[in-house]
């Protein structure tokens, strides 16, 4: 074959359609590629500094400072609508310092017959290992051990018989229910029925000694406070999964964190209130309704404190606006007044809260309580039982058992010992031990409500739903 003017000309055209078409090719998969990547919201996976890690001990933790901590998370930890630390990752540290008691609690140790300088260790926690083992460096605040105890959930066993997978939403309420936290607080009935048995009676009997040593006891809880930020990368996720993001239906109920400590005995009528949602909401069709981070804010509506005889404090508080995260960059939704109200609270189990239909918190006091003064009342009868023949002798000062019964009522192993110098005393200290009793169930005040910093609440939304998208108006602006 020959080269002419008439094949070099036709090649060339060849070879600028097929350039032209590859370069239209690249534009329109390119714009595409634009329009699908506008259409993706960037969210960051991040844990805020602030944030608690809600741990338990997995074994006794002598108050040295030093001394070495071991403990495992017992929620998850999510960030937007993903966990990003799984509930059972192992958290390691150290004691940092011992603080003093109160002047209160040290005064109350006293009378009890506990001369020990009591104090509490604070914890900070350095290390955190995830499941597939690996090991992530993190900052946490010097905390304490909070007053409650973790009992880990047991396996069903009818679920494990049956088999399958429960959705979603099923699984965390069911997780929620398991999650049984015990007063740590030494009662008649505490020491006889629940689980630890034997640690319990260990730790009472030591408490009643003159000086003793101190520790937190195997599945005490901690919230370590984040110091620092933890990142864990981005994800981009579609605008139109997010575009049904506002409030939830009707009776839904979110798990949120207190930003700001409450006391019925210091707050302030109509005075602020911050809480962020700790848990992704969603629909009962599994669209999300509201990520973790958001921002619910509102008012205290009534306090009344403790008074005598018992009677509790009193505290509501409603939310009435919602502000998404700042890096969504859409303005808040406003609700009507009693829209979102508290529905259940952690607080001090001493304090025995309990929340009604309406939202408010009411410390009550359990009538169980007036066992201790009974019990009080018969060894202070048995201390001052001198009479001769009726314990088992002819004198009337051989009545070692009941003044050593009513020396340890009053005043603990101290009391013990004191009473058998006479009779009188060993009664003194009977009735002084029903004289404590009696005041500190029966005529003192009664217990405060108290939510601290990052308490664990859940709110119920109220029947007003706002139709149409709240958040994302312009997220994929």
């Amino acid at each position: 074959m020959c080269n002419t003017p008439e094949s070099g000309i036709t090649f060339s055209v060849r070879v600028v359609s097929a350039v032209s078409r590859s370069f239209l090719l690249i534009v329109f998969f390119s714009c595409i590629a634009g329009q699908l990547s506008a259409q993706d919201v960037k969210i960051p996976l991040n844990v805020n500094a602030g944030a608690p890690l809600r741990l338990y001990l997995t074994k006794r933790l002598p108050m040295r400072i030093g001394e070495p901590v071991e403990g495992k998370l017992i929620a998850p930890v999510y960030a937007f609508d993903r966990i990003v630390i799984p509930a059972g990752a192992a958290v390691r540290g150290h004691v940092t310092t011992l603080d003093p008691v109160s002047k209160g609690r040290r005064v109350q140790a006293i009378i009890g017959g506990d001369f020990t300088p009591i104090h509490f260790a604070r914890v900070e926690f350095t290390e955190l290992v995830m499941p597939d083992g690996r090991t992530l460096p993190v900052r946490t605040n010097a905390s304490e051990g909070l007053a409650t105890l973790y009992s880990p959930p047991r396996p069903n066993k009818k679920t494990a018989k049956k088999g399958g997978s429960r959705p979603a939403v099923l699984t965390q309420a069911k997780e929620q229910a398991q999650r049984q936290i015990e007063s740590k607080t030494q009662s008649i009935i505490g020491l006889v029925r629940g689980p630890d048995k034997k640690e319990r009676i260990e730790e009472f009997l030591v408490k009643k000694l003159p000086y003793r040593p101190q520790w937190y006891r195997r599945n005490t809880r901690f919230d370590a406070v984040l110091s620092q930020p933890l990142e864990f990368g981005t994800a981009k996720l579609p605008a139109e999964s997010l575009r049904d993001i506002g409030l939830p239906a009707a009776d839904s109920m979110a798990q949120a964190r207190l930003l700001t400590p409450l006391n019925s005995r210091t707050a302030v009528l109509n005075g602020p209130v911050r809480a962020v949602i700790e848990r992704p909401v969603y629909s009962p069709d599994r669209r999300l309704m509201l990520p973790e981070g958001v921002l619910i804010t509102g008012h205290v509506r009534r306090v009344q404190r403790a008074r005598w005889f018992h009677r509790g404090g009193q505290l509501r508080f409603t939310f009435d606006r919602v502000e998404p995260p700042d890096f969504l960059r859409t303005p808040a939704i406003p609700t009507d007044r009693n829209q979102i109200q508290l529905a259940a609270a952690e607080s001090d189990p001493a304090s025995h809260v309990k929340v009604d239909s309406e939202g408010n918190a009411k410390a009550t006091a359990p009538k169980t309580r007036l066992l201790a003064p009974a019990i009080a009342l018969v060894l202070a009868s048995r201390a001052a039982d001198n009479d001769a023949g009726r314990n088992g002798t002819a004198s009337t000062s051989g009545n070692y058992g009941g003044r050593s019964l009513g020396g340890f009522s009053g005043f603990g192993y101290l009391g013990t010992a004191a009473a058998q110098s006479s009779k009188t005393v060993g009664a003194a200290l009977g009735f002084y031990g029903l004289a404590v009793s009696v005041f500190s169930t029966v005529v003192s005040r009664g217990s405060e409500v108290g939510f601290p910093q990052n308490a664990v609440i859940d709110v119920r939304f109220g029947s007003r739903t706002p139709s149409g998208n709240q958040f994302l108006a312009s997220a994929g602006n």
